[in-house]
């Protein structure tokens, strides 16, 4: 299996030779791709590329990641990711497959069972002000435990009214 991470600048016809490149015999379960266009530019981005991989007929299986096309940095130079972001490009990456046929086979998030405070949002309402108080990632944000149940929870509604 091969997976490549698809953002921007990337265009259809360079997703097309990507699938041609790596899966030239078109093998099912072969080829990931791997979106990852933050909640700004997934709804422009995003339906031309599966309708390209979907018109050539080339067999892939769509994977988000809402987390790294959602990373910013606050004013006092803390990485971090906002909750609803990283959920919004979720919800869309979802329903732009479902529109176009395809359909979402995996996601990829950063997440620890462990209470710190790295990602903004959530139900647990952290605030950029909370930052500081429990920030251990030496490289990426993560979801702490209670956005990532309530992640888990929105996707499971997702999937529960896709296969309703």
């Amino acid at each position: 299996p091969i997976a490549v991470k698809l953002g921007l600048p990337i265009i259809p016809d360079e997703a097309i030779a990507l699938c041609q490149t790596l899966n030239p015999a078109n093998e099912p379960g072969r080829l990931s791709l791997i979106t990852r266009f933050g909640d700004g530019c997934v709804a422009k981005e995003l339906p031309g590329i599966v309708q390209a991989v979907r018109r050539r007929g080339h067999n892939v299986l769509w994977v988000c990641d809402p987390m790294h096309g959602n990373t910013e940095t606050t004013s006092t130079g803390i990485k971090t990711r906002r909750f609803e972001r990283v959920l919004a490009e979720l919800e869309a990456t979802f329903q732009i497959l479902v529109e176009n046929g395809a359909h979402l086979g995996g996601v990829h998030f950063e997440l620890t069972g462990e209470n710190v405070t790295e990602c903004i949002g959530g139900a647990c309402g952290l605030t950029e002000d909370d930052l500081s108080r429990n920030y251990r990632s030496p490289v990426d944000p993560r979801l702490n435990y209670e956005q990532s149940l309530e992640m888990a929870l929105c996707l499971a509604k997702l999937l529960a009214k896709q296969n309703a």
